[in-house]
């Protein structure tokens, strides 16, 4: 069957090509999930509460915990803006779900982006919006930094950022 690489290189590929920095397949065990991001989109973003993608529409560290507990495999996916996850993401688990993985799900980094102003009572995009990893729960500095990726947080405004997004694949 080959290594866990070669399964899902064609995923890689295509997030390669679709304009993101880096990808690798990770163990789900490497993903940390911490209560605290949550406070940080609390205290901190002006996103919280206005769109779906963003608490507290979003699931708990707990819940998402639980989610990624019925996984294996992830695919970890570093990229330049913070604007391509959003379109990268949903086309990456179109791909893999396609192709049979049925359990495919992503999260993006930020918030959705996708409407000017966010329908809260339905989304209107539910074929390209995604929670974000923060909102869900998702330690991405410590995730990140588990599987290899540089990340800091920024000092300055100037500074070129990381921005992630993760698949969850089997």
């Amino acid at each position: 069957m080959g290594s866990v690489e070669d399964r899902f290189s064609r995923y890689i590929k295509l997030a390669l090509d679709n304009g993101s920095l880096e990808a690798k397949i990770i163990d789900t065990s490497s993903i940390k999930t911490a209560s605290w991001t949550r406070l940080r989109c609390q205290y901190g973003c002006p996103g919280y509460g206005t769109n779906l993608c963003c608490p507290p529409y979003t699931p708990t560290a707990e819940e998402t915990q639980k989610a990624i507990d019925d996984y294996r495999y992830a695919m970890l996916i570093r990229f330049k803006t913070i604007g391509e996850p959003k379109r990268v993401i949903p086309l990456i688990e179109r791909a893999v779900f396609l192709n049979g993985e049925y359990k495919a799900f992503g999260f993006k980094g930020g918030g959705c982006g996708l409407c000017e102003k966010c329908n809260l009572e339905k989304c209107v995009h539910p074929t390209e919006a995604r929670p974000s990893l923060e909102a869900s729960g998702i330690d991405v500095y410590e995730t990140a930094r588990r599987n290899g990726f540089r990340i800091n947080v920024l000092g300055s405004k100037g500074e070129q950022g990381n921005y992630f997004g993760l698949i969850l694949i089997e």
